[in-house]
């Protein structure tokens, strides 16, 4: 059981943490002599030639998840997968969740909402898809990103690598949730 003296603490410290962590980048600077107002600049001014360079990868990733799912295919496919996935323990609605949370963070958090609004805020499904969402990675998107940016176009083992990993994190997702909300 938590005690009300752990929860102080831990609220003490959850409301000091980040500003003493952006305290300490000044003040690690200073005592290592960088010019913090010159290098910031130059990695601002780096920033905005990546931003440039990535914006083509990420309208491409965003076209291909609208179309996906203004076509019905995601319904489609959640509709044609039920059987399977009810024996691992998935709700089909959610599987658009699962789907499109390795291409795109928005996209997931927008299906999450439509699952709180129509299931309610506390339900099990609401739990559920905040648990996959907060479990896993928006893997396309990233590698598209961040290889597209420094120019990789062989991305070799990275895609199967993430894509494993999303696979994991959403069926330890639908396990943990089943202990800790059912």
């Amino acid at each position: 059981m938590v005690t009300d003296r752990f929860v102080e603490v831990m609220a003490l410290i959850s409301a000091w943490i980040l500003p003493l962590l952006i305290m300490s980048i000044p003040v690690w600077a200073f005592y290592k002599k960088v010019p913090l107002y010159d290098t910031f600049i130059k990695g601002a001014r780096e920033g905005v030639g990546v931003g440039l360079r990535i914006i083509p990868y990420l309208v491409a990733i965003l076209v291909a998840i609208g179309m996906f799912r203004a076509s019905g295919a995601m319904e489609l496919l959640a509709e044609f997968a039920s059987p399977v996935l009810n024996l691992i323990g998935m709700p089909a609605d959610i599987l658009p969740l699962a789907i499109v949370r390795p291409m795109s963070g928005s996209g997931a958090l927008g299906i999450m909402s439509e699952i709180a609004n129509q299931y309610g805020g506390d339900s099990y499904m609401a739990r559920l898809a905040a648990v996959m969402t907060g479990s896993s990675e928006t893997t396309l998107y990233v590698i598209a990103v961040y290889f597209g940016s420094v120019g990789v176009t062989k991305v070799r083992h990275a895609l199967a690598a993430g894509l494993i990993a999303d696979l994991a994190a959403i069926l330890a997702s639908l396990f943990i949730s089943r202990i800790a909300f059912l």
